[in-house]
């Protein structure tokens, strides 16, 4: 069994990579073909925290997976990771487990590129300027993403916490700068979101935060945080603007994000205004953007296949370079 840390991982992996890996991992979602059942989610009311396990199975692919990732907020108060994780890759042939992989940094990676996907496919293609509110544990490989799809100018970071803004920013700055984005502090979701082409929001936040009367005509937004029915990132005054709304996958959407179970209860919106999965949009079953004017939301809770086909690919390439330790 070969066990990957998250240095063992980034010296074979980058967010490129990812993002083609996690388009295929929407396509085989619309196409039924991984068994990939609505995470567990055991809450942990506690500590405002919970415990999610994510099993799936992939026959094309001949593998399994079983990530543990667990999602408590307030840990990044404290110095330590928001959503702490393993998975567990294991031979479809065999049954045998294969590898343990760094599950933290494996989530960053798919969550990030499913942003990425979503902006490459949908964004239009002269963006200048990005904007990302929340500066989390998942905050870093969004802006990877955005920055990886489309060659912007600035990308405005936002967070309740100035400080912690300031210090994300900077450290952006170094570990991004090849990129050649400006990596600007902002003190409100207004000046992030002003003229922003592509908007991110990855927070825990349980009410809006941004007015989605403020976004431009043309943005791409791509929410990521919302998890639970009772939380809640996206303004739902976005919606009737949008002329489309994608999902990384409806079924998952519907289950478990209050961005889009809220604005359907209040009647905001009604499920005839869903334009489709990000993998139809793929295999060339929706229509993906029209036009540099339409304001697209894409909508992603993340979906264990994307760990199945993101830690499979992680392993072959660590095999092939001799990276990670073998536990015998």
């Amino acid at each position: 069994m070969l066990l990957l840390s998250r240095e063992d991982i980034k010296k074979v992996f980058t967010m490129q990579d990812a993002i083609e890996v996690v388009k295929k991992a929407f396509c085989l979602v619309v196409e039924g073909e991984c068994d990939a059942p609505i995470r567990t989610n055991i809450r942990a009311k506690k500590h405002d925290g919970c415990f999610l396990f994510m099993p799936a199975y992939a026959q094309e692919l001949d593998a399994a997976t079983l990530k543990v990732i667990n999602i408590f907020p307030h840990n990044i108060d404290h110095g330590l990771p928001s959503s702490p994780a393993q998975v567990f890759l294991i031979d479809g042939k065999t049954g045998i487990m294969s590898a343990v992989l760094d599950g933290t940094y494996v989530t960053q990676l798919r969550t990030g590129a499913a942003t990425g996907a979503a902006f490459e496919v949908l964004a239009k293609k002269d963006c200048r300027i990005g904007a990302l509110i929340g500066t989390g544990g998942q905050a870093a490989t969004q802006l990877e993403a955005m920055l990886a799809v489309r060659k912007l100018e600035e990308v405005r970071v936002y967070d309740l916490n100035g400080e912690r803004t300031e210090a994300f920013a900077d450290k952006m700055r170094n570990e991004l700068g090849g990129y050649g984005a400006r990596i600007v502090a902002v003190q409100s979701s207004d000046a992030a979101i002003e003229d922003a082409d592509l908007v991110v929001t990855v927070t825990p936040a349980t009410k809006p935060v941004f007015d989605g009367t403020k976004i431009k005509s043309g943005a791409t937004i791509s929410c990521v945080g919302s998890y639970q029915p009772h939380m809640q990132e996206m303004d739902p005054a976005v919606l009737p603007r949008a002329s489309k709304i994608y999902f990384d996958s409806k079924e998952a959407v519907l289950a478990e994000s209050g961005d889009i179970l809220i604005p359907l209860e209040k009647g905001v919106i009604t499920k005839d205004d869903f334009t489709g999965d990000l993998g139809d949009v793929l295999l060339g079953k929706t229509t993906g953007r029209e036009n540099d004017d339409e304001i697209i939301v894409f909508e992603t809770v993340g979906v264990a296949t994307q760990d199945l086909v993101t830690a499979k690919a992680i392993y072959e390439k660590a095999v092939v370079a001799g990276a990670g330790y073998r536990w015998e």
